[in-house]
């Protein structure tokens, strides 16, 4: 699996996590993590027990971001994932519903009540519960693209329901 170390040397990503965590603070008027240095935002971010990625604002979105949980969850390497349409993390059933929570978000900012089923590489679906995403802003305050957290999931069965697998749900952080 992909380390901190290999993101060390993409320059960009210590700029993008300002933004990420900086729009959230100004969305929700919380921090995402206990912040310190660039440096040191960065590690946490990465290594956080959450889920954090991050899209774009291309036409057909890519992510450009997602921590090491992220990577576990959709089962990918980091060279993968980065440069992947972000759409491709919802089964084609769910497209709508994803296109209309992403216009719910551009619109207000933020939105924290999103429910949902993805699916990672090997094709296991989860639903994501209690996902929060917001807009991100760069220090102009343009709109740089949409990221997304959340710590709980549920492991679905062929049939679609949960019952039968696996729940991670991580504890609040202080």
């Amino acid at each position: 699996m992909d380390t901190l170390a290999d993101i060390r040397n993409r320059e960009s990503w210590s700029s993008l996590t300002q933004s990420l965590l900086d729009s959230y603070r100004q969305w929700t008027g919380q921090e995402l993590i206990r912040r310190t240095t660039p440096e040191g935002d960065l590690q946490t971010l990465w290594e956080t027990p959450r889920v954090v990625v991050f899209h774009g604002t291309q036409s057909d979105p890519v992510f450009e971001y997602g921590n090491r949980l992220a990577l576990e969850l959709w089962e990918m390497p980091l060279h993968d994932f980065l440069g992947m349409p972000s759409r491709k993390t919802a089964e084609p059933v769910h497209q709508e519903e994803r296109r209309r929570l992403l216009e719910r978000t551009r619109q207000f900012g933020f939105v924290d009540d999103y429910r949902g089923v993805r699916i990672s590489r090997s094709g296991k679906r989860f639903l994501i519960e209690k996902a929060l995403l917001w807009t991100v802003l760069n220090r102009d305050g343009t709109a740089i693209g949409q990221a997304a957290t959340f710590d709980h999931w549920v492991f679905l069965d062929a049939s679609g329901s949960g019952a039968a697998q696996t729940t991670h749900e991580t504890p609040t952080q202080a």
